[in-house]
């Protein structure tokens, strides 16, 4: 009973007092532990270590092993953090296109009542389909197919650290790329929004990590093969986060040119470049699999808007949208919305968050920093800060600082901003890590390798910090990016199991938060079991229930009971837009 009572105080102690306090105790205990039993704790880590330089040479192993490594961890941990509810505008966004594409379709046709079941992030005109590119929807429908969109998320994540590794394998020694590749799998693969939710970053995070990790073996030796894994890299990236994917191929188009382009033949920079062939083997091979690329996306354009040239997204823009995209852009003038729930978020929430001032600026930013912080590091890279500028300053890693420096520049040039945005950088990233890791560890103080026993610290710090999400049945640092109603989701597994097909009109309170969007549906609206519509004017609401006669309509208020489900009948006065 005491032996409980101290440990539940002890865990609560070491998780709830401010992480750099955390690391600091932690740290001094762990270096305090090093000078009292150096040698014996050295021999044992110096062994551990040892083993992991060997396992680490079989380089194929440990690709396959990180993929099916990740997904065993999170099966694993299915009973403390469950597959994922969602509940941000952008997943159900997601899940529209991956319906979609489990369907056999690229697009829907619109709906005649389209009106009632308007919703964020969906156009409806010419087509009934989501805004997003199509990577992440691929994924969601090759889940579907497996039993769960989710199944999804999950081998795609799995993926996106082995990838990691395959990349780090050509720009570091075997030992390092392992660790980056196990890094990756602890920070994202199991308490991390890209792996808790439906509209993470792993598909184009395997886009970069396939271009970077191309670029480094065609240095080396120029083959057809590397060539097409390249152009796959770019595919990916264009079909997933197309803006940062374009500032990621910034660098690297610039050294794939350079290494054409270079004329020292057998030069120790480029030998693989060395001959007029083995250039036209990359290069044409590469620039099958782009031009194949850019006829699918002109087509899937096309199916979409209508226009070959005009992307799902641009057209939402245009549609939706009329407050400003980057820092230096004004807004335009106010547009007018068939609800008052996209007047709130369109004209209210998005104008207001971005006025155009210097405070404005300050505030996106540090918003952004503090997202990019909690997705891609721990509070123990602090302990590896000594390492960073050796780093800078290395000439292997140039190009994925110029990378980096880049995308940096990119991403804090928009006004909005989630850490999945960058998510074409995260191989970089993970490489800027390790290679801090390695300078660090060759640092000394009056013979006590300081960086070494620093460098575990910060590694031990991620294990702790990763174990701990679960625990507490958290998700991700951050819990609002994963972390769904579960009303609206039992309500329809409720209803999908009674006889009949049913239709539930949605009533906000004009109070409402608009961030809790309940009006959602699939790729067929005539033929689904549930339906979900917003309550509008008692024109349209008489429309829709006599379109859809054959259903039960009931009616759900999620701000004044969220679990509660009624009958639906048309309120005596009711009140326009309501």
């Amino acid at each position: 009973m005491l032996n409980t009572f101290l440990a539940k105080n002890l865990f609560s102690f070491v998780f709830l007092i401010h992480p750099l306090w955390r690391v600091a105790i932690f740290t001094l205990l762990f270096l305090t532990l090093a000078l009292l039993a150096s040698r014996p704790a050295e021999q044992i880590f110096t062994r551990l270590e040892s083993l992991f330089a060997q396992f680490a040479k079989r380089r194929n192993l440990i690709t396959l092993g990180i993929f099916f490594g990740v997904i065993a961890i999170r099966l694993a941990v299915l009973p403390l953090l469950h597959v994922p509810v969602p509940g941000i505008h952008d997943e159900y966004s997601y899940l529209l296109m991956g319906d979609t594409f489990a369907h056999g379709r690229l697009a829907n046709p619109p709906h005649p009542l389209w009106f009632s079941f308007e919703t964020f992030h969906v156009n409806w005109f010419p087509t009934y389909s989501s805004i997003y590119p199509p990577a992440q929807g691929a994924i969601l429908a090759i889940g579907q197919l497996l039993g769960n969109p989710w199944v999804g998320v999950l081998l795609s994540t799995a993926a996106m650290c082995s990838a990691i590794a395959w990349m780090l394998q050509v720009w570091m020694p075997p030992r390092w790329a392992l660790l980056g590749g196990l890094l990756a799998s602890t920070k994202f693969g199991v308490a991390s929004y890209w792996m808790n939710s439906y509209w993470g970053g792993a598909a184009a995070a395997i886009g970069g990590a396939l271009v970077l990790g191309a670029i480094g073996r065609i240095s080396k030796r120029a083959t057809a093969w590397y060539g097409i894994v390249l152009g796959l890299g770019v595919a990916i990236l264009a079909n997933s986060r197309p803006y940062e994917g374009l500032l990621f191929c910034i660098p690297a188009a610039w050294f794939i040119w350079w290494l054409a382009t270079e004329k020292k033949t057998g030069s120790t920079h480029n030998p693989a470049f060395a001959s007029a062939h083995a250039k036209a083997k990359v290069l044409a091979s590469a620039l099958i699999v782009l031009l194949a690329t850019a006829a699918f996306m002109g087509y899937y354009n096309w199916r979409l808007t209508g226009n070959a040239l005009l992307m799902p997204h641009a057209l939402r823009t245009r549609t939706y949208h009329s407050s400003a995209l980057f820092l230096w852009e004004r807004a335009s003038l106010p547009l007018q919305y068939n609800n008052p729930q996209f007047e709130k978020f369109y004209n209210g929430w998005e104008r207001e968050n971005y006025r155009r001032t210097w405070q404005d600026v300050w505030r996106v930013s540090k918003e952004k920093i503090n997202r990019g912080g909690h997705t891609f590091f721990w509070w123990g890279v602090i302990l590896l800060a000594p390492g960073t500028p050796f780093v800078l300053r290395d000439k292997k890693m140039r190009l994925l600082l110029a990378t980096i420096f880049i995308g940096a520049l990119g991403v804090f040039a928009v006004i909005w901003s989630f850490a999945h945005y960058a998510a074409p950088f995260t191989c970089a990233i993970v490489a800027l890590l390790v290679e801090s890791i390695r300078h660090l560890r060759t640092m000394t103080v009056a013979a006590f390798p300081l960086g070494r026993w620093l460098s575990r610290a910060a590694i031990l710090l991620l294990l702790i910090e990763t174990i701990s999400y679960p625990i507490r049945h958290q998700c991700d640092p951050l819990a609002w990016t994963c972390q769904g109603d579960p009303s609206r989701t039992a309500i329809q597994t409720r209803l999908s199991l009674e006889p009949g097909k049913h239709l539930i009109i949605v009533r906000y309170e004009p109070d409402h938060n608009i961030h809790d969007e309940w009006v959602y549906n699939g790729a067929d609206i005539d033929t689904a079991k549930v339906l979900w519509a917003r309550e509008l004017d008692a024109s349209q609401n008489a429309k829709l229930l006599g379109y859809f006669k054959d259903r039960t309509a009931w009616l759900v208020e999620p701000d004044v009971d969220n679990t509660e489900l009624i009958p639906y009948s048309q309120p005596e006065s009711s009140a326009e837009n309501r």
